[in-house]
Protein backbone atom coordinates (compact mmCIF):
# COMPACT_ATOMS: atom_id res chain seq x y z
CA UNK A 1 0.00 0.00 0.00
CA UNK A 2 1.27 3.34 -0.56
CA UNK A 3 1.95 5.40 2.68
CA UNK A 4 2.26 8.86 2.91
CA UNK A 5 4.63 11.14 4.81
CA UNK A 6 3.12 12.37 7.76
CA UNK A 7 1.92 15.87 7.40
CA UNK A 8 4.13 18.84 9.29
CA UNK A 9 3.50 21.51 8.06
CA UNK A 10 0.47 23.90 7.76
CA UNK A 11 -1.96 22.65 4.84
CA UNK A 12 -1.49 24.70 2.23
CA UNK A 13 2.45 24.98 2.72
CA UNK A 14 2.22 21.23 2.86
CA UNK A 15 0.58 21.13 -0.55
CA UNK A 16 2.73 23.25 -2.46
CA UNK A 17 0.49 26.02 -2.35
CA UNK A 18 2.16 28.60 -0.09
CA UNK A 19 6.12 28.26 -0.69
CA UNK A 20 6.60 31.09 -2.93
CA UNK A 21 7.81 28.84 -5.88
CA UNK A 22 4.82 28.80 -8.30
CA UNK A 23 3.31 32.40 -9.72
CA UNK A 24 0.18 33.57 -8.69
CA UNK A 25 -2.33 32.29 -11.33
CA UNK A 26 -0.27 28.57 -11.07
CA UNK A 27 -0.84 28.63 -7.13
CA UNK A 28 -4.79 30.18 -7.83
CA UNK A 29 -4.84 27.07 -10.59
CA UNK A 30 -3.51 24.50 -8.01
CA UNK A 31 -5.68 26.10 -5.05
CA UNK A 32 -8.60 25.22 -7.49
CA UNK A 33 -8.29 21.71 -8.15
CA UNK A 34 -8.52 21.05 -4.45
CA UNK A 35 -11.34 23.08 -4.08
CA UNK A 36 -12.89 20.86 -7.04
CA UNK A 37 -11.85 17.81 -5.85
CA UNK A 38 -13.28 18.44 -2.34
CA UNK A 39 -16.59 19.95 -3.84
CA UNK A 40 -17.25 16.13 -5.17
CA UNK A 41 -15.86 14.48 -2.23
CA UNK A 42 -17.89 16.51 -0.03
CA UNK A 43 -21.12 15.49 -2.56
CA UNK A 44 -20.25 11.64 -1.79
CA UNK A 45 -18.74 10.57 -4.81
CA UNK A 46 -18.30 6.86 -4.64
CA UNK A 47 -15.67 5.31 -2.61
CA UNK A 48 -13.24 4.42 -5.05
CA UNK A 49 -13.85 7.94 -7.35
CA UNK A 50 -13.39 9.82 -4.37
CA UNK A 51 -9.67 8.40 -3.59
CA UNK A 52 -8.60 8.20 -7.02
CA UNK A 53 -9.70 11.97 -7.53
CA UNK A 54 -7.73 13.25 -4.34
CA UNK A 55 -4.71 10.59 -4.97
CA UNK A 56 -4.58 12.09 -8.74
CA UNK A 57 -5.80 15.47 -8.35
CA UNK A 58 -4.70 16.75 -5.17
CA UNK A 59 -1.83 14.88 -4.15
CA UNK A 60 -0.89 14.34 -7.23
CA UNK A 61 0.52 11.01 -7.63
CA UNK A 62 0.82 8.94 -11.22
CA UNK A 63 -2.20 6.81 -12.35
CA UNK A 64 0.64 3.63 -11.63
CA UNK A 65 1.32 4.62 -8.16
CA UNK A 66 -2.53 5.00 -7.20
CA UNK A 67 -3.49 1.69 -8.96
CA UNK A 68 -0.57 0.52 -6.66
CA UNK A 69 -1.91 1.68 -3.31
CA UNK A 70 -5.81 0.69 -4.50
CA UNK A 71 -4.80 -2.59 -5.54
CA UNK A 72 -6.20 -2.34 -8.96
CA UNK A 73 -5.13 -1.32 -12.74
CA UNK A 74 -4.21 1.67 -14.38
CA UNK A 75 -7.01 1.32 -16.59
CA UNK A 76 -9.35 0.74 -13.62
CA UNK A 77 -7.77 4.06 -11.73
CA UNK A 78 -7.92 6.16 -15.60
CA UNK A 79 -11.71 5.41 -15.94
CA UNK A 80 -12.33 6.26 -12.13
CA UNK A 81 -10.93 9.55 -12.63
CA UNK A 82 -12.84 10.52 -16.06
CA UNK A 83 -16.02 9.86 -13.92
CA UNK A 84 -14.80 11.58 -10.83
CA UNK A 85 -14.08 15.01 -13.50
CA UNK A 86 -17.45 13.84 -15.06
CA UNK A 87 -19.41 14.12 -11.63
CA UNK A 88 -17.39 16.95 -10.82
CA UNK A 89 -18.17 19.38 -13.54
CA UNK A 90 -21.87 18.07 -13.42
CA UNK A 91 -21.82 20.19 -9.66
CA UNK A 92 -20.16 23.18 -10.35
CA UNK A 93 -20.56 26.24 -8.61
CA UNK A 94 -21.62 28.86 -10.87
CA UNK A 95 -18.27 30.44 -9.96
CA UNK A 96 -15.45 28.40 -8.05
CA UNK A 97 -14.25 29.74 -4.68
CA UNK A 98 -10.27 30.69 -5.95
CA UNK A 99 -11.96 32.28 -9.64
CA UNK A 100 -13.49 34.88 -6.93
CA UNK A 101 -10.23 35.10 -5.16
CA UNK A 102 -8.42 35.79 -8.05
CA UNK A 103 -10.87 38.09 -9.36
CA UNK A 104 -10.62 40.01 -5.93
CA UNK A 105 -6.32 40.14 -6.07
CA UNK A 106 -4.53 39.77 -2.65
CA UNK A 107 -4.92 43.31 -2.06
CA UNK A 108 -8.41 43.46 -1.86
CA UNK A 109 -8.86 40.19 -0.11
CA UNK A 110 -6.29 41.27 2.63
CA UNK A 111 -8.94 44.78 3.09
CA UNK A 112 -11.89 42.39 3.31
CA UNK A 113 -10.32 40.32 5.95
CA UNK A 114 -8.51 42.69 7.80
CA UNK A 115 -11.95 44.61 7.90
CA UNK A 116 -14.11 41.20 9.67
CA UNK A 117 -11.20 40.78 11.93
CA UNK A 118 -11.39 44.38 13.20
CA UNK A 119 -14.97 44.55 13.34
CA UNK A 120 -14.94 41.08 15.10
CA UNK A 121 -12.32 42.20 17.85
CA UNK A 122 -14.37 45.26 18.61
CA UNK A 123 -17.10 43.65 19.05
CA UNK A 124 -19.28 45.64 16.24
CA UNK A 125 -21.97 43.12 15.53
CA UNK A 126 -23.50 45.62 12.74
CA UNK A 127 -19.93 45.69 11.22
CA UNK A 128 -19.51 42.04 11.14
CA UNK A 129 -23.19 41.49 9.42
CA UNK A 130 -22.50 44.48 7.15
CA UNK A 131 -19.68 42.31 5.25
CA UNK A 132 -21.83 39.35 4.94
CA UNK A 133 -23.92 38.20 1.73
CA UNK A 134 -27.86 38.39 2.68
CA UNK A 135 -28.70 34.77 2.50
CA UNK A 136 -24.88 34.13 4.73
CA UNK A 137 -24.44 31.06 6.52
CA UNK A 138 -22.47 30.64 10.22
CA UNK A 139 -22.12 26.79 11.09
CA UNK A 140 -20.02 25.44 14.10
CA UNK A 141 -18.88 21.48 13.48
CA UNK A 142 -19.32 19.56 15.43
CA UNK A 143 -22.77 21.12 16.34
CA UNK A 144 -25.37 20.20 13.90
CA UNK A 145 -27.27 24.23 14.39
CA UNK A 146 -26.16 26.67 12.31
CA UNK A 147 -27.87 30.37 11.10
CA UNK A 148 -28.48 31.33 8.04
CA UNK A 149 -29.06 35.18 6.88
CA UNK A 150 -28.10 38.60 8.02
CA UNK A 151 -30.75 38.88 11.28
CA UNK A 152 -30.04 35.42 12.49
CA UNK A 153 -26.35 35.96 12.81
CA UNK A 154 -26.92 39.21 14.38
CA UNK A 155 -29.29 37.80 16.65
CA UNK A 156 -26.48 34.84 17.60
CA UNK A 157 -23.39 37.52 17.63
CA UNK A 158 -25.06 39.82 19.49
CA UNK A 159 -26.23 37.51 22.33
CA UNK A 160 -23.38 35.28 22.40
CA UNK A 161 -19.65 35.83 20.83
CA UNK A 162 -19.85 39.38 20.51
CA UNK A 163 -21.83 40.26 23.58
CA UNK A 164 -18.73 41.46 25.12
CA UNK A 165 -18.64 38.70 27.34
CA UNK A 166 -16.00 36.48 25.64
CA UNK A 167 -12.42 38.46 24.68
CA UNK A 168 -10.97 37.21 21.60
CA UNK A 169 -7.59 37.48 19.64
CA UNK A 170 -7.21 36.07 16.28
CA UNK A 171 -4.27 35.27 13.98
CA UNK A 172 -4.85 35.07 10.09
CA UNK A 173 -4.05 31.50 8.41
CA UNK A 174 -5.19 29.57 5.50
CA UNK A 175 -7.47 26.08 4.54
CA UNK A 176 -7.50 24.98 1.31
CA UNK A 177 -6.45 27.99 -0.61
CA UNK A 178 -9.19 30.09 1.25
CA UNK A 179 -8.69 33.03 4.30
CA UNK A 180 -9.17 31.38 7.44
CA UNK A 181 -8.95 32.98 11.18
CA UNK A 182 -8.16 30.91 14.33
CA UNK A 183 -9.74 32.39 17.31
CA UNK A 184 -8.49 32.40 20.81
CA UNK A 185 -10.60 33.15 23.99
CA UNK A 186 -10.07 34.12 27.14
CA UNK A 187 -9.30 31.70 29.99
CA UNK A 188 -9.11 33.29 33.36
CA UNK A 189 -8.16 30.26 35.04
CA UNK A 190 -4.90 29.92 32.90
CA UNK A 191 -4.50 33.73 32.43
CA UNK A 192 -4.26 33.42 28.79
CA UNK A 193 -5.90 33.23 25.35
CA UNK A 194 -6.60 29.55 24.47
CA UNK A 195 -7.81 27.76 20.96
CA UNK A 196 -11.13 28.40 19.94
CA UNK A 197 -12.24 27.62 16.38
CA UNK A 198 -10.71 27.61 13.33
CA UNK A 199 -13.27 30.02 10.97
CA UNK A 200 -12.99 29.21 7.37
CA UNK A 201 -14.02 31.97 5.05
CA UNK A 202 -15.94 31.77 1.59
CA UNK A 203 -16.58 34.79 -0.83
CA UNK A 204 -19.21 35.98 -2.82
CA UNK A 205 -17.82 38.88 -4.75
CA UNK A 206 -16.47 41.39 -1.61
CA UNK A 207 -18.41 40.15 0.56
CA UNK A 208 -18.48 36.91 3.16
CA UNK A 209 -21.42 33.73 2.09
CA UNK A 210 -20.42 31.54 4.47
CA UNK A 211 -17.95 31.07 8.11
CA UNK A 212 -17.68 27.83 8.97
CA UNK A 213 -16.08 27.41 12.64
CA UNK A 214 -14.39 24.11 13.12
CA UNK A 215 -14.43 24.62 16.87
CA UNK A 216 -11.76 22.90 19.34
CA UNK A 217 -14.28 22.79 22.58
CA UNK A 218 -16.42 19.40 23.93
CA UNK A 219 -19.77 19.88 25.61
CA UNK A 220 -21.93 17.09 26.80
CA UNK A 221 -25.03 20.16 27.24
CA UNK A 222 -27.69 20.31 24.88
CA UNK A 223 -27.13 22.61 21.65
CA UNK A 224 -29.72 25.24 23.03
CA UNK A 225 -27.72 25.45 26.64
CA UNK A 226 -24.00 25.68 24.52
CA UNK A 227 -23.49 29.03 23.43
CA UNK A 228 -23.42 30.57 26.48
CA UNK A 229 -20.88 28.73 28.43
CA UNK A 230 -18.88 27.24 25.35
CA UNK A 231 -16.20 29.00 25.87
CA UNK A 232 -15.72 27.60 29.47
CA UNK A 233 -15.67 23.84 27.96
CA UNK A 234 -12.46 21.81 28.00
CA UNK A 235 -10.16 21.91 25.03
CA UNK A 236 -10.66 18.93 22.79
CA UNK A 237 -7.08 17.13 22.20
CA UNK A 238 -7.94 15.92 18.86
CA UNK A 239 -9.72 18.99 17.82
CA UNK A 240 -6.62 20.75 18.27
CA UNK A 241 -4.41 18.40 16.92
CA UNK A 242 -6.91 18.48 13.95
CA UNK A 243 -7.11 22.42 13.67
CA UNK A 244 -4.74 24.32 15.35
CA UNK A 245 -1.50 21.94 15.63
CA UNK A 246 -1.64 21.14 12.04
CA UNK A 247 -1.72 24.60 10.87
CA UNK A 248 1.29 25.45 12.93
CA UNK A 249 -1.06 28.11 14.99
CA UNK A 250 0.40 28.84 18.42
CA UNK A 251 -0.75 26.95 21.85
CA UNK A 252 -2.15 30.19 23.32
CA UNK A 253 -1.83 34.17 22.84
CA UNK A 254 -1.19 35.71 26.31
Amino acid sequence: MLRLAPRCKPPDEALGLDDGLAGPEARYEQRESIELAFIAALQRLPATQRAVLILREVLGFSAKEVAESLETTVASVNSGLQRARKSVDERLPEQSQQATLRALGDEALHDIVNGYVDAWERGDVDAVVAMLTEDATFAMPPLASWFRGREEIATFLAGWPLSGTWQWRVVHARANGQPALAYYAWDEDERSHLPFALNVLTLRGRRISDVTAFVTRSTPAPEREVYARWVEQPVDPLRIVTTFERFGLPERID
